[in-house]
């Protein structure tokens, strides 16, 4: 059943995915475990995106099928108070004067399926609010996206607002989007720079492996 429900994700069919998901539940299987192998299916997608086979409209079906799966799986694993030490802490946000989230929803997805506790503040978010975000939630790391050129300069602002709360140290940042290149994150001071959903993932994971040996 577990494989039926990976094969299911990895085929892109939302309607076959919920009814194995559905059925799984009734035949007493776990969330956790159900959970598990639709981050399988995420991990061979992801594999199949960086070939080439997949592309970025498939990485976003791929997306809302999972989401939907968690409104069903949410509520269940409340119940059973079934708790999964996360991997890490990040919280994500689009920066101020940028609507656009289809890249950081994708971002939000991986890293939900990878074992992360994620914060989503959402779009047009401005310096401030992720520096509050940080005191509150004490992340791992910040993510920052944008799309437009005129926004992404908005990122530095954020890692100057960090800095002059005394929080950047506590924190790694990582940014992504369509113009944001390896350069521009080294020249405002982010410590990573994610390319797409599948190598920002990877990416967070060494960035908590840096975290977790300085502690």
């Amino acid at each position: 059943m577990l494989s039926e429900i990976k094969d299911s994700l990895v085929n892109l069919d939302m309607d076959k995915t919920l009814e194995l998901v559905r059925k799984a539940i009734d035949q007493g299987l776990k969330p956790i475990d159900i959970i598990n192998s639709l981050a399988e299916g995420m991990r061979v997608i992801g594999d199949m995106f960086e070939r080439g086979d997949y592309f970025i409209s498939d990485l976003i079906v791929a997306s809302e099928i999972f989401k939907e799966v968690m409104k069903i799986l949410e509520p269940l694993i409340t119940k059973e108070k079934e708790v999964v030490k996360p991997v890490g802490r990040v919280i994500l946000g689009t920066v101020e004067g940028d609507i656009h989230d289809i890249g950081k929803n994708l971002v939000a997805t991986m890293l939900r399926v990878n074992g992360f506790e994620l914060i989503d503040l959402g779009v047009d978010v401005p310096p401030q609010k992720f520096v509050e975000a940080v005191k509150q939630y004490n992340p791992d790391i910040v993510g920052m996206s944008a799309l437009l050129t005129s926004t992404m300069i908005n990122m530095r602002k954020v890692i100057e607002a960090l800095e002059k709360e005394g929080l950047r140290d506590k924190v790694k940042v990582i940014v992504g989007g369509a113009p944001i290149t390896e350069e521009f994150a080294k020249r405002i001071g982010a410590d990573a720079y994610g390319e797409n959903a599948i190598v920002a993932v990877d990416i967070c994971k060494k960035l908590i492996e840096e975290l977790r040996s300085k502690r």
